[in-house]
């Protein structure tokens, strides 16, 4: 039966207990993947600064969420994985409770409703989600036999698809989409056929006029328009992608210099602390400087899949590998969008760009992947 080690001790060849477990094992740490989430931290910083004007608020305020963000990630490390699959309805009824209340006494911004405040302390319960619904697929497909049956895979997509039907109505079809894409990466990692996954992209296509005509709002229609062209309105809906692909171009191979950058330094860059922050560092760094971020993201993404190799059963092989891939998508759409490859859905560059609730959100579910990684199977005597 997979448990942790509590006594912080480990086996020696005969079985027996020798030497004590090592700091980073007693506390569940994964050294690797810590350290490159620090150095992250530390490089998303430095071109925050820049991208706020050299305003120290924000810096400052960013460098709190992450102080929280990494006791969130130690608290998650310590939790065992069998608490977490029997946890995982609750915080999923819990989180989707959340998400009804925002649709009645939710509060506003920007024409939408996506937060609730609670003694002057604001929130977005859809971050909430982004754990909650890959730990609940993981867990429904736990105990069932892989690859999943049609029953099984129904049951599935019902988990994903009720957040994802009360997120886009507050709306936020970006994150919906994302959460979507959590669960259904758990879903897929347990074997999925392609006969079924062939099946739901030609359901997917039949369905697309009618979500065009009837599921979209006008600006989300308009943000896909302005994706094929992008020329028909630089001074309206094609303002922010024509300024982040200007900024990234006259950045060139080796960028302009720190705090050099015209787009952004002038207030050309719409966003340029929050969804748009690459740009900023595209063009004061240029493509070099983005290249190692990209090395960064990617080495954070293969610690995560080794992770889930080693992981001691099928729901923490499932969890760890959603959490990673998910964790992929969101860097990917975020440059996709700012390079013009992908729709605007304000998707934040993870701990780089500006935020609080999402940047407590990702570093809980690197708890959640070191959990996974130190889990060790309970010594017999």
């Amino acid at each position: 039966m997979a448990s942790r080690d509590y006594m912080h001790r480990l086996p020696d060849s005969h079985g027996g207990l020798s030497r004590p477990a090592s700091l980073s094992r007693r506390w569940h740490i994964d050294i690797p993947l810590l350290l490159l989430l620090m150095l992250l931290s530390g490089v998303g910083l430095t071109v925050l600064y820049s991208a706020a004007g050299g305003e120290v608020h924000y810096v400052r305020r960013q460098a709190v969420f992450l102080a929280l963000a990494f006791v969130a990630m130690l608290v998650a490390a310590q939790v065992p994985l069998d608490m977490y699959r029997r946890w995982s309805p609750w915080l999923y009824v819990g989180g989707c409770g959340l998400l009804v209340a925002v649709l009645f006494i939710g509060v506003g911004a920007k024409g939408a409703q996506r937060w609730l405040e609670i003694g002057g302390f604001r929130f977005q319960p859809s971050e909430a989600l982004k754990l909650a619904v890959p730990l609940s697929v993981a867990a429904f497909l736990h105990s069932r036999p892989v690859p999943p049956s049609f029953l099984t895979v129904l049951g599935a997509m019902a988990i994903v698809a009720v957040p994802a039907a009360l997120i886009v109505r507050q709306p936020d079809l970006g994150t919906a989409i994302l959460i979507a894409a959590s669960g259904l990466f758990a879903l897929y990692l347990a074997g999925l056929s392609w006969k079924m996954i062939g099946g739901a992209l030609v359901a997917l296509v039949a369905a697309a006029w009618p979500i065009w005509e009837w599921g979209l709002r006008d600006y989300q229609r308009q943000r896909i328009l302005t994706l094929f062209n992008p020329d028909a309105d630089r001074l309206g809906a094609g303002w922010n992608i024509f300024q982040s692909k200007a900024a990234i171009g006259s950045g060139g191979l080796y960028g302009k210099g720190y705090m050099q950058g015209t787009q952004s330094q002038l207030d050309f860059l719409p966003e340029s602390h929050t969804d748009f922050i690459i740009a900023v560092l595209g063009e004061e760094w240029g493509l070099r400087g983005a290249l190692l971020l990209l090395a960064l993201y990617l080495l954070i993404v293969a610690r995560g899949i080794y992770i889930s190799f080693v992981a001691q059963d099928v729901f923490g092989r499932l969890l760890a590998g959603s959490i990673t891939l998910t964790f992929f998508v969101y860097v990917f759409v975020n440059i996709g969008m700012v390079t013009g490859l992908l729709p605007v859905v304000g998707v934040p560059l993870p701990l780089v760009s500006h935020g609080g609730t999402s940047v407590v959100t990702l570093m809980a579910g690197f708890g959640i992947l070191m959990a996974i990684g130190t889990e060790r199977r309970r010594v017999s005597f």
